[in-house]
């Protein structure tokens, strides 16, 4: 139980890697704020920690809506009090090369994956700066944890993703200036970096889950096959991760030991570094 007693927020904890860092950080005592765009899903994540022990409640909702950071943040400090962990997780992917990328579908990525984690921390930046005041004034020294997600595609491109790749690398530097901005305010502010992970959006183009629907949309997911081979083929570790091995990097983030790292990204991806 190394988290006992902390709240963490995470966005997009439904299903894949979101739903595996709700129920790590659930297990090891966190009490969880988590979101989810399709209520049902969310709902039985928090359903599942509750039936082992744990407590969480449901922000369902899209992330980039102009005002869900303020309720987010509102909702954990209603049920459990200050913000100590925040994961920004929510993500899908929308791609095509770059000449028949709609300005919508460019902004779409940059909202999701930029924009709406600057939102829910610009709403945390308040109550963690006056936690921290309150704590340095008797005395303590309590480190609160920031991880936000990227993507290998992030740092080093990716062909047929300018938006996702973009927005994923904006990640980076927003994760680097609040590491120097929330330093006196004792916060850890990384990214995890993921490379291939099973998850419905890598999942192989035709399979049942190769189409999701955003905001009414639907929009193409996964990977051809062949591709999927050829890249399992790069990966030194000879396979792609799991949502639970996935999760277990971001875990890794929230600990104690991780008091003295920040503005760092920690690329999990079976040593591919392509």
């Amino acid at each position: 139980m190394r988290l006992s007693g902390k709240t963490a927020l995470v966005t997009g904890a439904g299903r894949g890697i979101g739903r595996s860092i709700a129920l790590k950080l659930a297990a090891e005592g966190a009490n969880l704020v988590l979101n989810e765009l399709d209520e049902k899903p969310g709902v039985e994540v928090v359903a599942e920690i509750a039936g082992r022990g744990g407590r969480a409640v449901l922000v369902p909702g899209d992330v980039t809506a102009a005002d869900f950071g303020t309720r987010f943040v509102a909702a954990a400090l209603e049920h459990f009090g200050t913000p100590d962990i925040i994961v920004n997780n929510a993500g899908y992917i929308w791609d095509n090369v770059i000449q028949k990328t709609a300005d919508e579908q460019f902004e779409a990525m940059l909202a999701l994956h930029l924009a709406a984690p600057f939102r829910i921390l610009r709403a945390a930046a308040e109550p963690i700066r006056a936690a921290a005041k309150r704590e340095a004034a008797s005395g303590q020294e309590v480190f609160r944890k920031v991880v936000n997600i990227s993507s290998l595609a992030g740092l080093y491109g990716s062909a047929g993703q300018s938006g996702y790749s973009a927005g994923k690398a904006g990640i980076v530097g927003l994760t680097r200036t609040l590491a120097k901005e929330w330093g006196r305010y004792k916060v850890n502010v990384n990214v995890v970096a993921f490379g291939f992970i099973h998850t419905r959006l890598t999942a192989p183009i035709g399979s049942a889950a190769d189409t999701i629907e955003i905001q009414g949309r639907a929009v193409k997911v996964g990977i051809q096959p062949k591709y999927i081979e050829t890249l399992e083929q790069l990966i030194p570790i000879g396979r792609a991760g799991t949502a639970d091995e996935a999760a277990g990097a971001v875990y890794l983030l929230c600990t104690p030991e991780s008091d003295y790292i920040s503005g760092q990204v920690v690329a999990c991806a079976g040593g591919l570094l392509v």
